[in-house]
């Protein structure tokens, strides 16, 4: 498997694991005792949920182009404005103090956030955009 597959996948299994699948089936107790403000139905947080399993459909995309060593531009520069873009929001966020009296949990979730974010964009960087074109 070649650096840009592992790139997708690992982007694909963090965003499922972690994000999707949290912000879709959590209960709303769960949600606010984890720190998100009180909400009637939580409608914006499941559709942020699914707007990021409707992502990872297009890294899917890419993981089958570059494993037959191709590179797919498309998603790879999908997953740099998504990720590089949420790294630096989350990142702003962050550092301005707005989540500094949430769970601790979420606090932490949120740095190791800022952190993948941004390794993932780095990675689709260097084995995507500036790959030689022989990513095999």
């Amino acid at each position: 498997m070649n650096n840009l597959a592992k790139v997708f996948v690992f982007k694909i299994a963090t965003t499922i694991l972690f994000w999707s699948t949290s912000l879709i089936l959590l209960p709303p107790c769960w949600l606010k005792t984890l720190g998100f403000p009180q909400q009637d139905t939580y409608m914006f947080i499941r559709l942020l949920g699914f707007a990021y399993l409707s992502l990872c459909v297009e890294y899917w995309f890419g993981l089958k182009a570059s494993l037959k060593g191709k590179r797919a531009m498309g998603s790879i520069l999908v997953g740099i404005v998504s990720n590089g873009s949420a790294c630096l929001c989350l990142c702003y966020f962050g550092l301005i103090g707005t989540w500094v009296s949430w769970n601790s949990l979420i606090q932490f979730a949120l740095w190791a956030s800022v952190a993948t974010t941004f390794f993932i964009t780095l990675g689709l960087y260097l084995f995507g955009v500036r790959g030689d074109g022989n990513i095999i």
